[in-house]
């Protein structure tokens, strides 16, 4: 009797387990109608919108939507499931988290994961303000929850100007935010904070004014510095490099912020930047595996792309070549 049960058992779990596959197929299949749909961060956006415009031109396929969400919200919105509604591809300016890939998998999503390239994260002000040569150390005081909260840069070095401490910081849902605080705020703590109160306390950001937590729009940014040459802002080399008329960016510790700097990672603030293609949607949403491969491609992300010219900072050779190999699912 034991084993009939658990032979009806195996036959009634295999059921579901097909309904539920009809059912999916059955979404996914409306998906078929739809645009692709990309979402993620603000820094890999102007890529991957120009890889889109293109890819619409150059395919008979209708142009991918893309749109800024900044890399923690299009995570959350990539891993909550399959279908219409949810979207085939995220851009991220940093890896995936743990709890992400969790996410990911209690909702059946699976993806593959590419470099697209390398950026710099640029600590910039207005071109009619001081050019600046800073530590990682300096940014921390200035910036820290649990640091000295200086009101003038003046306060900590002084030889740093004697203008009050204004810094414009991405939200926490952001790339960029999550990697300055590896980078940055991780590397610059006081060593008396990490062993006191721990390292997640290094990143936390002060609440008495200097410090100003605004949007994903890093256009709107650097509107913002032209205005007022004692304000500073941080965002991703691309729009630094497109806006050189009117920002400048600071020495870290040394080091200017360059293609070359970025790509031999010299730059202290360098990262990859990174973008998910769902598997799930990949033989259904028309166009998608195209897509896919158009973006990592020689054409896009090689040397001489044409992603250069925004300001992507290639990947080296071996690097491209396995993110290439990636794209030949079958």
């Amino acid at each position: 009797m034991k084993t009939i049960k658990l032979t009806i058992g195996n036959k009634m779990k295999k059921l579901v387990q097909l309904i539920c596959a009809v059912v999916l197929f059955s979404s996914l299949a409306q998906a078929a109608t739809n645009q692709i749909k990309v979402v993620g961060s603000s820094t890999v956006y102007p890529f991957t919108t120009v890889v889109a415009e293109r890819f619409g031109k150059e395919t008979k396929y209708a142009t991918p939507i893309v749109e800024s969400t900044g890399t923690g919200g299009g995570m959350k919105l990539f891993c909550a499931g399959v279908g219409p509604n949810s979207p085939s591809v995220t851009n991220a300016s940093r890896a995936i988290k743990d709890k992400e890939v969790k996410l990911c998998e209690n909702n059946g999503v699976s993806f593959i994961e590419f470099k697209v390239g390398n950026d710099g994260i640029a600590f910039a002000n207005s071109v009619n303000g001081p050019k600046l040569n800073l530590t990682k150390k300096q940014l921390w005081q200035a910036m820290a929850a649990f640091g000295p909260k200086p009101k003038l840069w003046s306060d900590i070095d002084p030889s740093l100007p004697s203008y009050p401490i204004k810094i414009m910081t991405p939200p926490a849902t952001s790339g960029t935010r999550d990697a300055w605080n590896s980078l940055v705020m991780g590397k610059g703590c006081d060593k008396s904070v990490k062993e006191e109160k721990g390292k997640k306390a290094c990143a936390q950001m002060r609440e008495d004014g200097p410090v100003i937590e605004v949007g994903e729009n890093d256009t709107l940014l650097i509107n913002k510095l032209g205005g007022d040459k004692e304000m500073f802002a941080i965002f991703g080399f691309s729009y630094l490099d497109a806006s050189r008329d009117k920002v400048q960016a600071a020495t870290i510790e040394g080091n200017e912020i360059s293609l070359d700097t970025i790509q031999s990672y010299d730059y202290p603030i360098a990262r990859p930047l990174f973008i998910y293609f769902k598997k799930e949607h990949l033989d259904v949403v028309p166009g998608l595996e195209k897509f896919m491969k158009s973006y990592i491609s020689k054409k896009a992300m090689g040397p001489r792309g044409y992603l250069m010219d925004l300001g992507l900072v290639p990947l080296d050779k071996d690097t491209f070549n396995e993110m290439v190999k990636r794209t030949k699912i079958k």
